[in-house]
């Protein structure tokens, strides 16, 4: 459901009239942009750092860049070729409980799952998701970002979900946040997950986005090494990232760079780990918090 259709904006307009008649976005002298509610100088981060450089540079070719970073052709590995190949989400498992040695003979020991790979999505992706790819299609050509800040585009179970290489990342929020035919205004959710060793950029940070302009949700997705685990920060863009990326921190040991106060918020600031990470201990060792110590499960006292 959409509350409406959103405007499209002029060619070569120098203001795009935001819904309801009053002023959203200006292009300013030097070819950036400013919003009523962003400041006037594109601070680090925004979409003025994506700016191309010379005439004819891959910033710079117009809307067809942007367009095929939403519509690209799949690559013979079937995955999309308009940026970096988007990865695993798990790993190969065998059998239907996890449990192995146990003299099974129901046959579900043989099972083998196959890691899930996010299909990428063809156009028409159907409903107003068509309508989102070419606004914001539009909407890149018009800051020069590059068809390579969208890995792939993913649509299931009704949700669409852009996969974005982090370096692009401030960039598309601002983008997402200022269009007036766009308007994602709220960042409702971020979280961050891990798939586990031996997946390739097994840490992903999840961006929830709403238009409540639009009645819209949109899904970006970045994914990062455990070796090189940085990804910029979005607080300058929606300031209620603050202590969404601190958690994420302080559970998944994700740096956001630029956060102007990245410390644990659930876990004391000594703690040492990160305890939603695959990798960190489930239990049998002990634990201590504020000079108490939890003995392993196995050494605790039973009743009954």
């Amino acid at each position: 459901m959409t509350g409406g259709e959103p405007p499209r904006d002029d060619a070569g307009s120098g203001t795009d009239p935001a819904p309801g008649g009053t002023s959203g976005q200006t292009t300013s002298g030097g070819g950036g942009f400013s919003s009523v509610d962003s400041p006037a100088e594109s601070p680090k981060g925004t979409t003025g750092d994506a700016s191309a450089g010379p005439e004819g540079s891959e910033g710079a070719q117009g809307s067809d860049t942007a367009g095929r970073a939403l519509a690209a052709p799949t690559a013979p590995d079937g995955r999309r070729s308009a940026g970096p190949p988007v990865p695993v989400t798990g790993t190969e498992r065998h059998g239907m409980f996890g449990q192995h040695g146990s003299g099974d003979t129901s046959g579900y020991g043989g099972l083998i799952t196959a890691p899930y790979v996010p299909v990428p999505a063809e156009r028409p992706y159907g409903g107003w998701f068509d309508d989102l790819a070419d606004r914001l299609a539009d909407a890149m050509a018009a800051r020069s970002i590059p068809g390579s800040a969208i890995s792939q585009v993913s649509v299931e179970h009704g949700e669409i979900t852009l996969a974005v290489p982090r370096e692009h990342l401030v960039s598309l929020l601002w983008t997402l946040r200022d269009d007036p035919g766009l308007r994602f205004e709220l960042a409702s959710s971020i979280s961050g997950v891990d798939y586990g060793i031996g997946v390739p950029r097994r840490l992903h940070v999840v961006y929830e986005l709403t238009s409540m302009t639009w009645r819209r949700r949109i899904r970006l997705e970045v994914a990062v090494d455990v070796d090189d685990a940085t990804v910029p920060s979005a607080v300058g863009v929606y300031p209620t990232a603050d202590w969404h990326e601190r958690e994420i921190w302080d559970m998944f040991g994700i740096v956001f760079s630029g956060h102007p106060g990245l410390t644990r918020i659930l876990m004391p600031d000594d703690w040492d780990g990160h305890p939603q990470r695959k990798d960190y201990p489930l239990g049998g060792i002990p634990v201590e918090y504020k000079g108490a110590e939890i003995p392993p499960p196995d050494e605790r006292r039973r009743y009954g």
